[in-house]
């Protein structure tokens, strides 16, 4: 079983970067793919980027190709998400995701987000 915790948000100005994490406290990191997601206001939850489990294979969202890298750490059991030229419409509510099935995890999740561990968010604003 996953417990997450996600970190790293804050407020920066459009061309920044930030470095999300997320910690698990259980002891099957390496069992689960990985996701980002994210949530604007008033808009539904969005896929970001996911991880295979081995670290092998990620899969982004179009929106932030060439900009988002994710990365994990099997040593310290967290996951990264680094945002690079960050732009307004990127201001959301972030969580990390947990699924054993990496087809999951990835669109078009054939099983919605409804199985998925979360973590409880980070808040990542980016002023223009």
């Amino acid at each position: 079983q996953v417990r997450l915790v996600d970190s790293g948000g804050g407020l920066v100005q459009a061309g920044a970067s930030l470095r999300l994490s997320c910690a698990d406290s259980g002891r099957t990191f390496s069992r689960y793919a990985m996701g980002w997601f994210r949530q604007a206001p008033g808009k539904e939850r969005e896929f970001v980027a996911a991880i295979s489990p081995n670290g092998g294979t990620t899969n982004y969202a179009d929106s932030v190709k060439g900009r988002f890298a994710i990365s994990r750490d099997v040593a310290k059991s967290t996951v990264y998400l680094q945002m690079n030229s960050l732009k307004p419409e990127d201001t959301a509510v972030y969580y990390c995701a947990a699924d054993p099935n990496f087809g999951n995890i990835i669109p078009p999740h054939p099983l919605g987000f409804r199985m998925f561990t979360w973590g409880q968010g980070t808040q990542v604003t980016v002023s223009s």
